[in-house]
């Protein structure tokens, strides 16, 4: 089983930005363009490229498909696409402009059943549970869904669904490291591959999540955004990280 790194361009308006925990009045916007931030994402090795749509995030509304279609088209590394993403056909618009696996997360708690349409059909899906704790936030971070990652879990199990990619809002963009005890507890809590994502702000980060190992299951992927984008981290390094274990 391997480690993946996850680099991630997040677009807001067309632009690569990064929230703070999650606050979209806490951004701080790049002076890069997306497509080519993915092509050097590419050339370091990335195994992986991880696109948020933010703005759809809360609206529901692909507004950004034409730029992650561009990413999608500049590079060959697979996509992994969310935000917005509550409808087949919302899916089957990014599938369509070359998105390999989408991440479901708003949709996967108030219409479930959209997990089993998607993976029925072919397409390769993640779950995204967005957690403040342990409590699941839905819509752009910015309603609280009033149920648990552990209430929600098991209803992903038989879905069809590749990976669970779980986001701690506390620590995301704050480069104060992982939530390693909440990893653990979801790790314990699911068959399903676990995506880290969250806090990461050093080498160290990755090589703790990298190490862990509860009871035989590991995460199988991190995500790294602000970190690569303010330059602490190289993304050819995160590669290398990943493999210490």
């Amino acid at each position: 089983m391997t480690f993946d790194l996850y680099p991630a361009i997040d677009i807001r308006d067309g632009q690569c930005v990064r929230l703070v925990q999650g606050d979209y009045d806490r951004e701080v916007r790049y002076r890069t363009d997306p497509v080519q931030v993915a092509r050097s994402f590419q050339e370091a090795g990335a195994p992986w490229i991880h696109v948020v749509d933010l703005d759809a995030a809360r609206s529901g509304d692909l507004s950004n498909l034409e730029t992650v279609g561009a990413i999608a088209r500049a590079v060959d590394v697979p996509i992994q696409s969310g935000g917005g993403i509550r409808s087949v056909e919302a899916a089957a618009n990014l599938y369509q402009a070359g998105v390999e696996r989408c991440v479901v997360g708003t949709a996967a708690v108030e219409n479930p059943t959209l997990i089993g349409e998607l993976t029925s059909m072919g397409h390769r899906v993640a779950v995204g549970l967005d957690v403040r704790g342990d409590q699941v936030a839905i819509r752009g971070w910015e309603i609280d869904s009033g149920q648990t990652i552990f209430d929600l879990l098991p209803r992903f199990e038989q879905g069809g669904a590749e990976v669970i990619v779980v986001t701690q809002i506390s620590r995301d963009g704050t480069g104060s490291g992982p939530d390693v005890e909440g990893l653990t507890a979801v790790l314990n809590a699911t068959s399903l591959d676990v995506i880290a994502s969250g806090g990461v702000g050093s080498l160290a980060h990755i090589h703790q999540l990298a190490k862990l190992d509860v009871n035989g299951r590991r995460p199988v992927g991190v995500i790294v955004g602000k970190a690569i984008h303010d330059g602490v981290i190289e993304v050819s390094a995160a590669i290398e990280a990943t493999a210490y274990s």
